[in-house]
């Protein structure tokens, strides 16, 4: 049997253990917890379509209603046409300020029963000319 000293008499290394052991849990708690939290919420891997995305993440999250969603579109002059009641398309077009290069997608919106946007999804358009 091997003898342990009580709790006050032990080395003053392993009373330091324990607290040290458990900070480092909490702080790897935390970081797991802020990779989480931290997720990229991009639609897209297209590096042109970045800005858009970025913009509709901003203005339009999900649990936007539809009616919200078309006033956005239209108040912008974005075409857009409805397949059913659940989904909307529109061709989004935006110019890049820092680069001045246009970027134009395809966006499909997807809404639940209660009309409320759950996602959307960007695919690359081809660029047209300005309209005055």
């Amino acid at each position: 049997m091997t003898h342990r000293a009580p709790i006050g008499h032990r080395n003053p290394a392993s009373r330091l253990r324990y607290p040290l052991m458990l900070a480092l849990g909490f702080v790897s708690l935390l970081f797991a917890i802020s990779i989480c939290g931290c997720k990229n919420r991009s639609h897209t891997s297209d590096s042109r379509l970045q800005k858009i995305d970025e913009m509709l993440n901003a203005q339009l999250p999900q649990g936007t209603p539809r009616s919200r969603v078309e006033y956005f579109l239209s108040s912008r002059g974005y075409q857009s046409e409805s397949h059913d009641k659940n989904t909307l398309v529109a061709v989004v077009r935006h110019i890049d300020t820092e680069t001045l290069q246009p970027a134009t997608a395809r966006v499909t919106f997807h809404f639940d029963s209660l009309g409320k946007l759950t996602s959307y999804e960007l695919q690359s358009a081809p660029d047209a000319p300005l309209k005055p």
